[in-house]
């Protein structure tokens, strides 16, 4: 009979010290990020909601204008 293999025993960290390791490598990134201030991101989210609003405001006046001109100027030729 054969006999039976065993599995090589595992090398290196464990799986518990890879997350750990883990873990604290993101710590230290996270403290070297520079977060904005406050009124910094009241700025920012500011100009995103006008930013917003115009180019909906844009996109709605060039889509009217276009069905305006392609739907129903071309039924008004088509009569």
């Amino acid at each position: 009979m054969d006999a039976v293999q065993q599995a090589p025993a595992p090398t290196g960290p464990s799986k518990v010290a890879q997350v750990r390791e883990f873990l604290e490598a993101v710590r230290a990134e996270m403290r070297k990020v520079t977060w904005p201030t406050r009124d910094e991101l009241v700025k920012a989210t500011r100009m995103i909601v006008i930013l917003s609003l115009v180019l909906g405001l844009a996109i709605g006046l060039l889509d009217w204008v276009l069905q305006k001109i392609l739907v129903d100027g071309v039924a008004a030729l088509a009569r």
